[in-house]
């Protein structure tokens, strides 16, 4: 069995779940709601205040999809009450960011500022000029967006300029070997 798929997922208060004859699943919760096709090879189902996933067989694919479709699961509940945040910083002279509407403005050292629009669903805030913070609900399109911001000026290893994750560990290189 699955270490992931086999463990039920308990529902908080103000948290319901459906599901349809398709297996398409529906989260709704403080937050808001959220949706997810899961394969037609797991069963979802719902009992006593906990969502349990049974597969068919123990076949490669049912395995596989056993662990993932519980995450996916997982994922929307603690979606749609607590929520996702992925903190972004700005290292180097001159880089800095602002909001201005729903619009993230961004100085990344191009000859032009750099603008994104907020998706739907994902907010992004800016507590100061060298920190971005996105979030939302959903998992996936919080940390897509992350990753679409940070492509911009990925930190390069020499001096650590770049955007990265607050959390991200930059290896640092030592520079040309005689040159003072």
């Amino acid at each position: 069995m699955s270490r992931i798929g086999k463990k039920p997922i308990a529902l908080p208060a103000g948290v319901e779940i459906t599901v349809d004859a398709d297996n398409l699943v529906t989260v709704k919760g403080p937050k808001g709601t959220l949706q997810e096709q899961i394969s037609k090879l797991i069963s979802v189902e719902v009992k006593d205040n906990e969502v349990v996933f049974t597969r068919g067989s123990d076949a490669r694919e049912h395995r596989a999809q056993h662990g993932l479709a519980r995450a996916l699961v997982n994922n929307m509940v603690v979606g749609v009450t607590n929520g996702y945040e992925k903190k972004l910083q700005l290292v180097g002279v001159g880089y800095r960011a602002e909001k201005k509407g729903k619009k993230l403005v961004m100085n990344l050292g191009f000859s032009h500022p750099v603008e994104m629009e907020d998706p739907e669903g994902i907010t992004t805030e800016t507590p100061d000029a060298t920190t971005v913070v996105v979030k939302g609900i959903d998992k996936a399109a919080v940390g897509n967006y992350a990753a679409n911001i940070r492509a911009w000026r990925e930190p390069e290893p020499y001096k650590g300029k770049g955007i990265k994750y607050d959390d991200e560990v930059i290896r640092r290189k030592e520079g040309k070997a005689g040159a003072k």
